[in-house]
């Protein structure tokens, strides 16, 4: 019966893996199609930030779980160093130049190509990547 109970497990932890590896990247590819929609540079900045703001605050909720590895932790920590780093390009802050407000749609492609790039370097378990997800979600 555990034997039964560890396989159905486990095969459970597959399934999820596979949708939620990517949904960090859909997540932003979903922001990317926003602000291309979206005529007005004020709106699109507004989109980007809000964006890397609810991003942030959920992997602070989850990095305040006593439950998280540190490895984990150490992932959760490379990947807000990324998103400050495109939020501060985006403002210009931190001796980035701000993004102009022609390249805009560019910029946010760029976000989702940077992202998937980070995502085969940065190591976060499913469980937690699920976690952030939902935090997500419930923050915007």
């Amino acid at each position: 019966m555990k034997t039964r109970m560890g396989f159905a497990w486990f095969a459970m932890m597959i399934v999820l893996a596979f949708p939620a590896s990517g949904q960090i990247q859909k997540h932003f590819s979903d922001v990317s199609n926003k602000v291309k929609a979206t005529e007005d540079a004020t709106e699109k900045r507004v989109i980007l930030n809000e964006s890397f703001e609810s991003m942030l605050k959920a992997l602070d909720m989850v990095q305040g779980s006593p439950s998280i590895s540190k490895a984990d932790l150490a992932g959760i920590d490379r990947v807000k160093a990324t998103v400050r780093e495109k939020q501060d390009e985006l403002s210009g802050l931190n001796g980035f130049n701000r993004v102009p407000d022609a390249q805009l749609n560019a910029f946010s492609a760029y976000v989702v190509q940077d992202m998937e790039q980070a995502d085969q370097m940065i190591t976060i378990s499913v469980i937690t990547l699920l976690l952030i997800l939902i935090l997500v979600v419930l923050i915007l």
